[in-house]
C-alpha cells in the first residue's frame, strides 16, 4: 500500500504484505486524517479498523465479528457520519453505529419482511432512496423511499423478474455440520417445494473458485433443479472466504483431499438425517466445482449415482501448465495453495482424477466451452479420452463459441436440457 500526504510527494510504501494478508482501503476519515480499512493482520477474522496512512499503524478497532470477516464499513454523506458494519454470516447482515441508520433498517425492514434490504442509490442530501429488497424465491424488487414524508412508505419502482411467482419456487435454509476432523461446515439445503424431506433425490452442488463462497440469494441453477424435485445441497468448504484466514488456508494443498472431505461429509449428513436417499445422488458444480464432481465420482465413488463436470480440472500438473506466464505471481501463489510441479508431484498425481478413472462407478456427463481460458479444453479432453480407452462412453458437450461457462443462450438451453435429461435418467 502506497501513500503520499499531497499531490507534490512521492509515494511511499506503508503496508507490505503476502497473499494471506488482507487489507483493504475503505475510505479516509471526514478530516481526511486517517484510513478505515478492513483488515486481518495479526488475527484471523478481517475487522474494520482505523489507521494512521502517515505511519502504517492500526490505532482503533472500530468492529469485528467473532465468526465471519467484516466485508465493509458504509457512511453518510448527509450529515457526515460512519454508518454501518457488512457481514455475511448465513446471510448478509449489518451492524450500524449511527442510530439514525439503525432506525432507518429497522423501518424498511418491517415494511419488507423475510427481505435483504439494500440501499442502492441516493440523492445528494441523501433524504431519498432507491432501495432493493431481495431473498431466495425472488431477484428482488426496487422502492423509492421518501425521508421527508410523515409516513415514510416504500413506493414500488419494479420488480427485476416479475414472471416469477416467489410461491412457487424453494426456500433455501442455511444449515451447519461437523468435519471429520472438527470443523464446523456451513452451507445450504435446498429442498423441492411441498415434498417431504425424507428419502429425496439430491444434487450436491459444489461451488467454483474454490476460494469464493455460495451465500442466501436466488439462485437460477438451485431453483431449476429444486423444481424438478431434487434437494440442492451447498457447502462451504474449507477454502470458502468469509469465515477467516485459518479456515481458508486449510484448504492449501487440500485439493481432492480434506475439502473433498467436507463434501462427502455433507452427503453422509443428508443420509443420516434420512433427507437423501443413498442411492440417488448426483454431483454437479462448475470450474473448481467441476474439479470436486470428478473428484467426488473418483476418490468416493460410492457416494454418488451420477455427475456432472461443467468445465472442471481433471490433471492438476496441465492445470497449473496452462496459467500465463505474466501471472507469475499468482503461479507462485497456486504452488503454494494447491502444489508445486515438481515438489509435490506425488501429491497432485494422487489428486488428478485423471489418473484415477478406473475408479469411477457413476455415469458422467462433461460439459466444456472450446475456448476456455482458464480450465483449457484439454481437461475435459484428457478425461473424455480416459474413460473411453475404458470403453465408457461419456457424453461430452463442447460449444465452440464459449469460454469459461457457457454464455450464449442457446448454448445454456443445450446445457440445461441435457443436464435435465441426465438426472432423470440416473436419478430416477
Amino acid at each position: 500500500m502506497l501513500y503520499r500526504e499531497t499531490a507534490k510527494d512521492a509515494f511511499r510504501p506503508i503496508i507490505t504484505t503476502t497473499f494471506r494478508d488482507s487489507v483493504t482501503p475503505q475510505f479516509f476519515s471526514f478530516d481526511n486524517k486517517k484510513l478505515y480499512v478492513t483488515s486481518n493482520l495479526n488475527r484471523d477474522k478481517q475487522a474494520v479498523v482505523l489507521l494512521d496512512p502517515r505511519t502504517g499503524k492500526e490505532e482503533q478497532v472500530l468492529f469485528s465479528h467473532p465468526e465471519v470477516d467484516v466485508e465493509a464499513l458504509t457512511f453518510t454523506r448527509a450529515p457526515k457520519k460512519v454508518s454501518c458494519a457488512v457481514y455475511s454470516t448465513w446471510k448478509q447482515e449489518r451492524t450500524c453505529f449511527d442510530p439514525e441508520a439503525t432506525a432507518l433498517f429497522a423501518k424498511l425492514e418491517a415494511q419488507l419482511p423475510g427481505q435483504q434490504v439494500f440501499i442502492e442509490a441516493t440523492n445528494k442530501a441523501e433524504d431519498k432512496l432507491v432501495v432493493r429488497a431481495r431473498n431466495d424465491r425472488t431477484r428482488g424488487t426496487y422502492y423509492l423511499y421518501d425521508k421527508a414524508k410523515a409516513k415514510a412508505k416504500l413506493d414500488k419502482l419494479t420488480d427485476v423478474a416479475p414472471w416469477l411467482d416467489a410461491k412457487q419456487l424453494a426456500e433455501m435454509k442455511p444449515i451447519a455440520y461437523q468435519s471429520r476432523d472438527g470443523l464446523t461446515i456451513h452451507g445450504y439445503l435446498t429442498l423441492p417445494a411441498g415434498v417431504p424431506a425424507k428419502g429425496l433425490p439430491v444434487v450436491v452442488n459444489p461451488h467454483g473458485g474454490p476460494w469464493s463462497r455460495d451465500d442466501w440469494r436466488f439462485n437460477p441453477e438451485v431453483q431449476f433443479l429444486a423444481n424438478r424435485g431434487y434437494a440442492v445441497l451447498q457447502i462451504n468448504f474449507r477454502g470458502s472466504t468469509g469465515y477467516g484466514r485459518k479456515f481458508w488456508a486449510a484448504s492449501f494443498k487440500e485439493w481432492g483431499g480434506k475439502m473433498q472431505d467436507d463434501v462427502s461429509d455433507g452427503v453422509k449428513y443428508l443420509i443420516s438425517q434420512g433427507i437423501a436417499d443413498p442411492k440417488r445422488i448426483a454431483i454437479y458444480g462448475g470450474s473448481y466445482g467441476g474439479y470436486a464432481t470428478l473428484a467426488g465420482l473418483t476418490f468416493s465413488p460410492e457416494l454418488y449415482a451420477c455427475g456432472i463436470d461443467y468445465v472442471g480440472v481433471s490433471n492438476l500438473f496441465t492445470f497449473m501448465k496452462t496459467i500465463p506466464p505474466y501471472w507469475k505471481p499468482f503461479n507462485d501463489m497456486m504452488h503454494e495453495m494447491i502444489g508445486h510441479p515438481e515438489k509435490d508431484k506425488a501429491l497432485l498425481t494422487a489428486r488428478s482424477p485423471v489418473f484415477h478413472v478406473d475408479r469411477i462407478r457413476a455415469p458422467l456427463l462433461i460439459a466444456q466451452g472450446k475456448n476456455d481460458p482458464r480450465v483449457n479444453i484439454d481437461e475435459s479432453n484428457q478425461m473424455v479420452a480416459a474413460l473411453k480407452k475404458r470403453g465408457i462412453d461419456v457424453p461430452y458437450l463442447v460449444k465452440d463459441n464459449e469460454g469459461h461457462g457457457f454464455h450464449n443462450e442457446e448454448n445454456r438451453f443445450d446445457f440445461y436440457e441435457a443436464m435435465e435429461t441426465f438426472l432423470a435418467k440416473h436419478l430416477k
